[in-house]
Parts: structure tokens; sequence; C-alpha cells
């Protein structure tokens, strides 16, 4: 395995937070940028989905975000591209 390089991309090193190629590895890899959801939920909720990620081998936020994909494509919801996204409809966020 090769030694990990520091990584900057606009002040921010190792965690890469822009729309561009890292070196990660010696390899090339795209990063896109993501936003931030901060919510409360039930500590019994919390629990099962810290369980349920760990037997998907996931983080706790890769698991949410499968959730809602699987949820959408289910209902025939289409997730919108990064930059495509409107949030003027009154909606709370």
């Amino acid at each position: 395995m090769k030694a990990r390089s520091t990584l900057n991309c606009g002040g921010h090193s190792d965690t890469v937070k822009c729309s561009t190629l890292a070196m990660v590895f010696g390899e090339t890899m795209a990063t896109i940028k993501t936003a931030t959801l901060t919510f409360r939920i039930d500590p019994g909720l919390k629990e099962a989905l810290r369980i349920a990620a760990d037997q998907e081998h996931r983080s706790i936020a890769n698991m949410i975000e499968v959730l809602i994909r699987n949820y959408c494509e289910e209902r025939g919801i289409a997730i919108p591209l990064s930059g495509e996204t409107n949030n003027n409809h009154g909606v709370r966020s």
C-alpha cells in the first residue's frame, strides 16, 4: 500500500471538499460536493440504524443515503444531480 500524501484543496487538507480530482493512494478519484444534514432521531432508531449499517459494512451516513435512494427508486422519485436542487418551495430544510 502506498503512503497517502496530504491533499490540499481550497485550504482543506486531507479531506477534500471541492469538485476537483484528488490523488488518493496514487489513483485519480473524482470527488463531489456534499451537503450536510442534521436531524434529531429517537435513540432506538439510531441504534437500529447503527446495527443495520454495521451489518452492511457501511457508515451511518452511507446507510442513510442508500435508504433514501432505495425509497426514491421504489416510488419513482427522481433524484436531481448536484447543482440542480432548488429549495424555495416553502419546504423547511
